[in-house]
């Protein structure tokens, strides 16, 4: 019955996901919303330039319909799958505002690094109130041990801290074709099965929903892309991650999980510090992928390479989790 549950909804998502692009991507192109490509990025991003951005709202389309759905016909919808769709949500609407100031107001850099914190502390300040309204536990558990830190009052600020710096590491890991979509497809997948060991049927559904959507985005995704997630995705992805882990008690294993999201916000972090402190950088360009990039790897050739170490990631994960 489980197998079934997990089955259809992956269909489900991947199927709507595949059904919007032909219909949403011509709709992007007609409205001119293509992406501005940055003048300091690599060269050969340059003939990306106009490629449709904002094909996030294909995937949240896609993730709020199957969950709502299969959660309704299989599962019970709990506080915990609104908290889900909730922070899901609106970091995807904080990454539409941003990518329709980029697209449709010709701002490329978007909203101002203060206004998206913002909205981001925001959304994680609501989660924060509903989670601790319907009792949840304000501890966070050590894996490989059997030991648990209770913050108390300061879970507050754990929450900001998590859901804001992995939609911020996710959006700076969308810098290359399919990277994001597959990465996220594989660390979505793990936490998949990590709520079904919990028998936390509604986070499993949630988290295959997000898998299937993402892989059926990837069809039109993948090198060379024919439309790009945005803000809209990337932001939503990361902030539903974090929450997922928050929600199961597997915060510190998301750092093993997400490890291709934490090297690649590491890798921005070190860059500048390098440069501010020294004068000198330690990367071509960052994140690390741009690294590579420049270094003569292919893009493809990275994407595969990245999504390799993802996968590593994520089995190392479930290995500690379920088997240590």
């Amino acid at each position: 019955m489980l197998e079934q549950v997990i089955f259809f909804t992956i269909i489900m998502a991947f199927l709507i996901s595949v059904l919007l692009s032909p219909i949403f991507i011509p709709f992007l192109r007609r409205l001119k919303f293509g992406q501005s490509i940055r003048e300091e990025g690599p060269k050969s991003h340059q003939k990306k330039s106009g490629t449709p951005t904002m094909g996030g709202i294909m995937i949240l389309f896609s993730i709020i319909i199957t969950t709502v759905v299969m959660t309704g016909k299989f599962s019970e919808p709990t506080v915990k799958t609104y908290l889900l769709l909730l922070v899901t949500v609106g970091f995807g609407l904080l990454g539409f505002l941003d990518d329709f100031i980029k697209v449709v107001m010709k701002r490329n850099l978007g909203l101002t690094s203060k206004q998206k914190l913002l909205g981001q502390i925001i959304i994680s300040v609501i989660f924060y109130l509903v989670y601790k309204q319907n009792g949840f536990t304000t501890e966070i558990s050590i894996p490989i041990t059997d030991t648990t830190i209770d913050l108390g009052w300061l879970f507050v600020f754990f929450i900001i801290f998590w859901l804001v710096g992995f939609s911020n590491a996710v959006n700076l890991t969308d810098g290359l074709d399919g990277l994001v979509s597959g990465t996220a497809a594989i660390a979505f997948g793990a936490f998949a099965v990590l709520a079904w060991n919990q028998s936390q049927m509604e986070i499993a559904i949630f988290s295959v929903a997000i898998v299937g959507a993402v892989l059926g985005f990837l069809v039109f995704n993948a090198h060379p892309a024919k439309v790009f997630m945005g803000d809209t995705g990337s932001l939503a992805l990361g902030g539903a991650i974090a929450a997922i882990s928050i929600l199961t008690k597997l915060e510190i294993l998301l750092l093993i999980i997400g490890g291709v999201f934490v090297i690649e916000t590491l890798s921005v972090i070190l860059q500048v510090a390098s440069f501010k402190t020294t004068g000198k950088r330690i990367f071509k360009m960052s994140p690390l992928h741009h690294h590579y990039e420049l270094s003569g790897w292919s893009e493809w050739r990275v994407v595969v390479t990245f999504w390799s170490v993802g996968l590593l990631f994520a089995i190392l994960g479930i290995y500690i989790e379920v088997w240590m």
